[in-house]
């Protein structure tokens, strides 16, 4: 069974740092694209970022550009959010999910993505 397993959420005070991983059990990472996307509550989920497949070419959305990197460990089959200068603004439910895609650079849109896991929280307070 694919499915991917979001962990390292918890609580950190501003300016902090967290770093998610995203493990896959069932397929190897190698050919799929992986997408981290949040949810806050009362908000509708977005994206976050993505990492490619083939040449491991990232994207973030602006929100978070220059605080998240995103980046893959296909001999553990493993991708990491590693997220600093962490804002209450980026208290959330985050996501990772997964999606076979080869020669193509990823996309942050929830409608590319097949394979989701349950979410780790973060919470951002002091």
């Amino acid at each position: 069974q694919l499915q991917v397993v979001e962990s390292g959420g918890g609580l950190v005070q501003p300016g902090g740092s967290l770093r998610l991983s995203c493990a896959a059990s069932g397929f190897t990472l190698d050919y799929y694209a992986i997408g981290w996307f949040r949810q806050a509550p009362g908000k509708e989920r977005e994206g976050v970022s993505c990492v490619s497949s083939s040449d491991g070419t990232s994207y973030y959305a602006d929100s978070v550009k220059g605080r998240f990197s995103i980046s893959r460990d296909n001999a553990k089959n493993t991708v990491y959010l590693q997220m600093n200068s962490l804002q209450p603004e980026d208290t959330a439910v985050y996501y990772c999910a997964a999606v076979y895609r080869v020669f193509r650079p990823c996309v942050i849109s929830m409608d590319e993505y097949l394979y989701w896991g349950q979410g780790t929280q973060v919470t951002v307070s002091s």
